[in-house]
């Protein structure tokens, strides 16, 4: 099974100061798509990443890039997430990457009649999305109600059999 690639994170856009300053993690622990990592805190200016961003580990052959989102803090230098990825082949002392920014898919028009993985990636064969598509963080807060339509209209997907039914 070849895991899921996100070709789309930016190696050169950071949000966080830790990464600008080459503050890489490592891996200390793996049980089953959860994985601890230890990011050192030696300097001042380096911060463990935020809940929900995205870690990027990178590996030769079968299994490219795998994705981890942080999902809890443990401790001032530990963080545990957890795999978008098979996790098979990972190994304690690897190296991930700080993204600096949540895990992000691509959003409007140009989206319609595309399917998409949880990354953001296309996985319809359709080739990739436009470099300058919108794209927004797969956790967000709800539109208001001042923000959502009541009047009874076809939605559509842009998909087919489901706008046939």
């Amino acid at each position: 099974m070849n895991p899921v690639r996100n070709e789309n994170i930016n190696k050169n856009e950071h949000k966080n100061p830790a990464i600008s300053n080459g503050v890489n993690g490592v891996i200390i622990e793996i049980i089953g798509p959860v994985v601890d990592v230890h990011f050192p805190t030696e300097d001042s200016n380096s911060r463990r990443p935020a809940i929900g961003d995205a870690l990027i580990i990178e590996k030769s052959g079968t299994h490219g890039r795998i994705t981890l989102e942080v999902a809890s803090h443990q401790g001032m230098d530990r963080v545990r997430a957890i795999s978008l990825n098979e996790t098979a082949g990972l190994a304690r002392g690897e190296e991930v990457r700080n993204t600096g920014a949540p895990i992000s898919v691509p959003v409007g028009e140009v989206t319609l009649g595309r399917l998409f993985n949880v990354l953001g990636d296309p996985v319809d064969g359709k080739g990739p999305t436009e470099k300058d598509v919108k794209r927004l963080p797969i956790h967000r807060a709800p539109p208001t109600f001042d923000e959502q339509t009541t009047k009874a209209e076809v939605f559509e997907t842009g998909i087919k059999a489901i706008d046939l039914i």
